[in-house]
Order: structure tokens, then sequence, then C-alpha cells
């Protein structure tokens, strides 16, 4: 296993031991950044507009586009950091 994944493995299980919960806004860039690095470009369909946060998932992780799994993994390595510092 690479540092890098190893450190993302480590930044996903601290994200469940936030001290605080994150704004939706942040929330959804941690979805959608997971979601990139753990699969890369999005796939599938995007939800009807009946579905608003599938559809607004869809959106963030859409938004990732291009992005290789390797710089999504640092983003969200630094988010949580961001996050745990306060």
């Amino acid at each position: 296993m690479s540092d890098l994944k190893a450190r993302f493995d480590d930044a996903v299980t601290a994200s469940r031991q936030l001290s605080a919960r994150p704004s939706n806004a942040t929330l959804l860039t941690l979805y959608a950044l997971f979601k990139q690095a753990s699969l890369g470009d999005v796939s599938g369909e995007r939800p009807d507009m009946f579905d608003a946060i599938g559809t607004a998932k869809y959106d963030a992780w859409d938004a990732l586009r291009g992005t290789s799994r390797d710089a999504a993994m640092q983003r969200y390595i630094e988010l949580i950091a961001k996050l745990q510092a306060g």
C-alpha cells in the first residue's frame, strides 16, 4: 500500500471521529473527493430533480471529473486535517 493510500485511509477513519459536524457544503466536498479518490470519474445517470440530495452529490462528484485519484486523495487528507485543527 502506498503512503498516500495509507494516509487517505487514516483520513477516512478520522472523518468519522471529528469533534464537530462539518457544514453540508463541506460534507458534500468530502463525499465528492472520497468518490473521486475511490472510483475515479462519476458514472451512471444523474438522479432526477426530485432527488435533491442525490443530485447534489452527483453534481459535486461530477465537478471533479478529470481529477486524478491521487490528487483527490491529497485534497481529502488536507481537508480532514483542516477540520481536525478547527
